[in-house]
């Protein structure tokens, strides 16, 4: 599939230059910092605009990688190559779909060097639509390391009174990480003379050196995650880092590490993707619980919502190595719930953030009687975030447990119980940020959900309820490529089996 014309470097490149056009912007007056406003917003925009090109474009009946780009880039070997296939698309869209958004919830929130802010939004956006692009090792990790160096700054310049420890910690962990896939890519160059994805997927590792390369992946993609026990940078990120910040280190650079397995671990290292399940389904069920009692013991409301999504990122990795269609369905469908929920949830902290300028939980109570509509907002992301039957947050944990119980009964016994500790740390934060008596004096003149408040939000409780009640627009796209990308793990399981009994004989 074509459109004749390269839309991804487009929708790649966009926000980029409209990041030069801030640039261009002389002055920092108001009329200067409104402009880049207003230009960050139009640029966010017409990217979502383009992106929604691929999706009714797409043709969800293949495999293949759609909408191709190929340029000669660094010698023969190593090209400048583009491509999306239905996993990889669905998270174009998100990425997408959410900065317009980010832009909107920072319009006030962010007073002092706006031109800075929105340009270093604009370039992580460029930056992420790429990673899911790439179909070429070496542009996958220039794009994907290269994300870190906005995000550092978007926590570090723009965030609260622990900014700078705050963005250290999430720089270096994640660059530790990144370090050795850096070496496994090299290795993967010297063994199969290419980091072409399409060539690396359909070449057979051998069974040795699969075992030190997926470690090497894990070590990058389980600290973006973040893994347990991995996870400790992103309380810390989470509470330093301004609104929009949060809004996409939770809904898209941490998808970047399931990607990561998704693309890379399951599908070019098979046979050390199976032999290390238990250990990845042992962390996943530590992530689960661990965190949720730990959220339990939060008096910070975007501290508790951090270590919550480590919680729901549990159930993803345990999906995606069940190595079942229910499974993978379910990891990346969690994944997309995810995306738009806990995007929700911080912005909805924000909110109130906004015009109270404090996110412990004791300093609020009973806002049900002042902003029914943000009560209402914040109750339907509730219940995602529980995995209420009708929200998208169910779909994605029941298709998760499903796929767990047909690999293993304990694993889906014990990540169930994560269900129940979720409904816990959630309705507890719910009834006393939002129920109770309006008793604080300073709440009693706290205002509703404002116009621009509601362009945001309503979006996601939308999206929150329809792909919870109907789920198949997700779905039909991603299971085309699921399905061949477990034919594909199968039948590099049974050719190893083949040779082990051939070895035997």
């Amino acid at each position: 599939m074509t459109t004749g014309w390269p839309i991804l470097s487009a929708i790649i490149f966009l926000p980029m230059l409209g990041a030069l056009f801030i640039l261009a912007i002389r002055g920092e007056d108001e009329i200067a910092i409104r402009n880049a406003r207003y230009v960050a917003l139009w640029t966010t925009i017409i990217t979502f605009l383009l992106s929604l090109v691929i999706w009714i474009e797409f043709d969800s009946t293949t495999h293949v990688f759609q909408f191709e780009e190929k340029r000669d880039w660094l010698g023969a070997s190593i090209s400048y190559r583009l491509g999306v296939d239905g996993i990889s698309m669905l998270f174009v869209i998100l990425t997408t779909f959410l900065m317009p958004l980010c832009v909107l919830a920072s319009w006030n929130a962010i007073q002092s060097r706006v031109k800075a802010y929105m340009i270093a939004f604009l370039v992580l956006e460029t930056l992420m639509v790429g990673v899911f692009c790439a179909m070429d090792l070496v542009v996958f990790y220039l794009f994907f390391e290269g994300g870190l160096i906005p995000m550092f700054l978007i926590i570090g310049v723009w965030g609260g009174q622990r900014r700078v420890y705050a963005s250290f910690k999430f720089f270096l962990y994640t660059l530790l990480g990144s370090v050795l896939m850096l070496l496994a890519i090299m290795a993967m160059y010297w063994e199969a003379g290419t980091t072409d994805i399409p060539a690396l997927l359909a070449y057979q590792f051998p069974p040795g050196m699969q075992t030190w390369l997926w470690f090497a992946f894990l070590a990058s993609f389980a600290v973006k995650m973040p893994m347990w026990p991995f996870h400790t940078w992103l309380p810390d990120a989470h509470v330093e880092a301004p609104t929009a910040g949060s809004v996409v280190l939770a809904a898209v650079l941490l998808k970047m590490g399931g990607y990561g397995f998704l693309r890379f671990s399951i599908p070019m290292f098979p046979l050390a993707s199976e032999q290390f399940a238990p250990l990845i389904f042992l962390m996943s069920i530590i992530a689960i619980t661990y965190t949720s009692l730990v959220a339990l013991a939060q008096e910070d409301v975007k501290k508790l919502i951090a270590y919550s999504s480590v919680a729901h990122m549990g159930f993803v990795t345990m999906g995606l190595f069940t190595l079942t269609t229910q499974g993978l369905e379910g990891g990346i469908f969690q994944m997309l719930s995810h995306g738009i929920v806990s995007a929700a949830l911080f912005l909805c902290v924000g909110v109130i953030y906004d015009r109270m300028h404090t996110r412990q939980i004791d300093a609020y109570g009973g806002l049900v009687n002042r902003m029914p509509l943000y009560a209402f907002c914040f109750m339907v992301f509730t219940m995602a975030n529980v995995g209420l039957p009708g929200t998208s947050g169910f779909v994605g944990e029941f298709l998760t447990l499903v796929g767990a119980f047909r690999v293993n009964t304990w694993v889906a016994f014990f990540a169930t119980s994560g269900v129940i500790l979720s409904a816990a740390y959630a309705l507890w934060l719910y009834r006393r940020v939002v129920f109770g008596q309006l008793e604080k004096p300073e709440l009693k003149a706290i205002t509703d959900l404002n116009t621009r408040e509601i362009v945001v939000l309503m979006p996601l409780v939308v999206l929150t309820i329809l792909f919870g009640i109907y789920p198949a627009p997700l779905l039909d796209v991603m299971s085309v490529s699921v399905d061949h990308l477990i034919k594909n793990y199968e039948a590099a399981i049974a050719t190893a089996e083949q040779a082990k009994l051939a070895l035997v004989h």
